[in-house]
């Protein structure tokens, strides 16, 4: 693929996660009163504590580039400029699209509104269960952009990258510090609810993306050497040969021991497929994984 070609894919995906993300808030967020995670359940939370003890009604887009400006700023010097940049135009875009969107018309209509006020009698869990779901879609959205949504998405990817280590259980106790304070000023239902919200979001993004998740790949074939070729031109990533001998046919057999990317799974397995039609591949799930492995660079 060219590199106009890519990168006009990168912002159609970008405007698209952009948009769901900024109709998710203005619909079913608010229908529901939820406070989502990150930075943008941070901003809604300012929002309602302003409006509800100040009388004022502070922009999104205001509060929202505010918190996200010193992690860009470390994200573009330590990570990479190009996924930086990618990543402001999500944050860009979906601050000002949801403050757009309550004042936008479409043929004389308000589409957010509207669909606001038809949520608004219902159960609040639909809004929790279905906003967590285009959630978690326009998240998908960025990250095969090769971006983020922004957020605490910029904190945890540096922290990840600089220190291999893993940031979500901070970021998780972030964000339960900032449901405990608007269930403590507001009501626990909606604190409760939102939790529904972070873990709809949470499990539907493990299935949309799985580009941060690894898979174990164990093959056994007489044509170790052109598989072995296959994975590390595809993925970058080495394997282990073990020699045996296959009890059925008395025949000779090596064993491949990989680990890789769960979404380079498909690709790799066709391929294996047309090397070695009679090859044996067991692919697991990849709980937890110490010592080197490849990580692709942010551009």
């Amino acid at each position: 693929m060219s590199r106009i070609l890519l990168t006009a894919k990168r912002l159609i995906l970008i405007i698209a996660g952009a948009v769901i993300m900024a109709f998710n808030i203005n619909t079913f967020v608010k229908a529901g009163e939820l406070i989502p995670g990150g930075f943008t359940g941070l901003t809604l939370l300012i929002q309602e504590i302003a409006r509800r003890f100040g009388s004022i009604d502070l922009p999104f887009s205001v509060i929202y580039y505010a918190l996200n400006a010193a992690p860009a700023i470390i994200c573009f010097r330590a990570i990479g400029k190009k996924f930086t940049v990618y990543s402001c135009i999500m944050v860009l875009l979906s601050g000002f699209l949801t403050d757009w969107m309550p004042e936008a018309r479409i043929a004389g209509v308000n589409v957010a509104v509207v669909f606001t006020e038809f949520l608004q009698p219902h159960d609040t869990l639909l809004s929790a269960v279905f906003g967590g779901l285009l959630n978690a879609f326009a998240i998908a959205l960025c990250l095969y952009a090769g971006a983020t949504s922004g957020g605490t998405d910029f904190i945890a990817i540096f922290i990840s990258e600089k220190y291999r280590k893993n940031a979500w259980n901070y970021i998780l106790a972030g964000n339960c510090v900032v449901l405990a304070v608007a269930a403590f000023l507001f009501t626990l239902d909606k604190a409760l609810y939102s939790i529904i919200f972070q873990f709809t979001t949470t499990v539907s993004l493990s299935t949309l993306y799985r580009g941060y998740q690894q898979r174990t790949l164990l093959i056994i074939t007489g044509k170790s050497e052109e598989i072995y070729t296959l994975i590390r031109e595809k993925t970058n990533h080495a394997a282990t040969s073990f020699r045996g001998l296959g009890s059925y046919e008395k025949a000779e057999r090596v064993l491949l021991y990989s680990v890789v990317a769960a979404n380079e799974v498909p690709g790799l397995v066709a391929g294996i497929k047309k090397i070695d039609e009679n090859a044996f591949v067991n692919v697991l799930k990849t709980e937890q994984l110490n010592g080197r492995f490849y990580q692709r660079p942010k551009d």
